[in-house]
């Protein structure tokens, strides 16, 4: 039911496989108030959930390149970094992030923050992991205070995303700008949390979701800047987050 409702207030489009010859009772139910069509060709189903295969050149702004080659992105240093931020317990408004205690990040190229997209969307289907991915590029906080963020920091309109640290571990109560490329992964997530339990959720991931959050960025080949190879922990090809913290 969650998953039809979601389709309801963001009109995505959602495909639903039944390893049944008839659908079950339930199912049958809660699709009566749904728009939907059933396919019970193999061959038809294979085309509505692939598309149909097409021969034309990728676009110019995405030439050929290898599915697994990393993005290295430096925004995504302070992604596992060991602060401790807190959500605000009474109403905040923070002001806009004035970057006075680190850089901002290096805003993503048109065409990196395109490749970015296509891979998040590629790698998971959850809205609040792939936000929690998108929002860290574009404010490089750790996921400690990704996770302050409830549904009521994302206002769409304004395109801000509040995060809170009100002990100044790093930045302070803050809003970020949210870029063009990211709103889509944000809105997302604002509307599936709405869809649990309301204003108190995160927004974004749970400090106890680190692992999960990782596994998604590195499904979509995006990692931190590497350590040189002789200053390695790991086998060759696994990707090291802490490395700097180490130092």
């Amino acid at each position: 039911m969650r998953l039809l409702q979601l389709q309801a207030r963001t009109g995505i489009h959602l495909t639903l496989v039944c390893h049944r010859p008839h659908l079950p009772a339930a199912l049958h139910q809660a699709l009566r108030t749904a728009d939907y069509s059933v396919t019970a060709d193999f061959e038809a189903a294979r085309r509505h959930y692939y598309g149909t295969p097409t021969a034309e050149p990728p676009p110019a702004d995405e030439p050929a390149a290898p599915v697994s080659r990393w993005l290295t992105l430096p925004a995504l240093e302070r992604l596992v970094s060991y602060d401790s931020p807190r959500p605000c317990a009474d109403p905040c408004t923070p002001p806009p992030i004035a970057w006075r205690h680190r850089p901002p990040p290096v805003p993503l190229t048109a065409p990196t923050a395109q490749r970015v997209a296509r891979r998040l969307h590629a790698a998971t289907a959850h809205p609040r992991l792939a936000a929690a991915v998108a929002a860290a590029l574009f404010t490089g906080a750790s996921l400690q205070q990704l996770a302050t963020a409830r549904p009521c920091d994302y206002d769409d309109a304004a395109a801000t995303l509040a995060l809170h640290d009100r002990a100044r571990y790093t930045d302070g109560c803050a809003a970020h700008p949210v870029p063009p490329w990211s709103g889509i992964f944000l809105r997302a997530a604002a509307c599936f949390t709405r869809l649990l339990s309301g204003e108190d959720q995160e927004l974004l991931a749970a400090p106890g979701d680190r692992g999960h959050l990782l596994r998604v960025a590195e499904t979509a080949r995006l990692r931190p800047p590497q350590p040189p190879a002789a200053r390695r922990k790991g086998p060759a090809g696994r990707v090291e987050w802490d490395w700097r913290e180490r130092q």
